[in-house]
């Protein structure tokens, strides 16, 4: 068995700014149409505000970064209400896509809600939906995201 090339660990304060640009660029890249850039402050008030004060949040990082903090790179990250089972965000960058980071990162999701987990997924995201699936989600609806108005899925996962 192949040794991961990254490894999880709990959010820094100091990762803000990593995550902040990785969320910009995974869902540019998802999205080319809409400017992310002009998001991002929108964003960063929503990471501390909503995410951070209230979910365990773990990042996957290039193996051997964490010896040396200058040089990390963030290359995912998961954030989950444990109390709710709620993941609310996922994002692993572009050039990580299939590597296993996403796959850690949401057993690592499970772990953290071990009584199950839902998300709501863009309706017209085909990849991630696929992802949820291939990893043990059901549909359960049809929802509207309540910023975008973009419909999206309801996705649950149970033990």
């Amino acid at each position: 068995m192949t040794k991961p090339n990254f490894l999880l660990r709990p959010v820094m304060a100091a990762d803000e700014d990593a995550i902040v640009e990785l969320w910009r660029r995974t869902w540019q890249t998802a999205y080319p149409g809409i400017d992310f850039a002009a998001r991002l402050g929108w964003w960063r008030e929503r990471w501390r505000s909503e995410l951070v004060p209230f979910c365990t949040i773990l990042v996957a990082e290039t193996a051997g970064a964490a010896a040396n903090q200058d040089r990390r790179s963030i290359i995912g990250f998961v954030t989950v209400d444990a109390r709710t089972g709620y993941l609310d965000q996922f994002a692993v960058a572009p050039e990580a896509w299939g590597g296993g980071a996403a796959a850690a990162l949401l057993d690592a999701a499970k772990r953290t809600a071990p009584s199950g987990l839902d998300l709501h997924v863009n309706e017209d995201n085909g990849r991630a939906i696929r992802f949820y699936e291939k990893n043990g989600f059901v549909f359960i609806a049809v929802e509207t995201n309540a910023r975008s108005g973009a419909p999206v899925h309801k996705m649950s996962w149970r033990p």
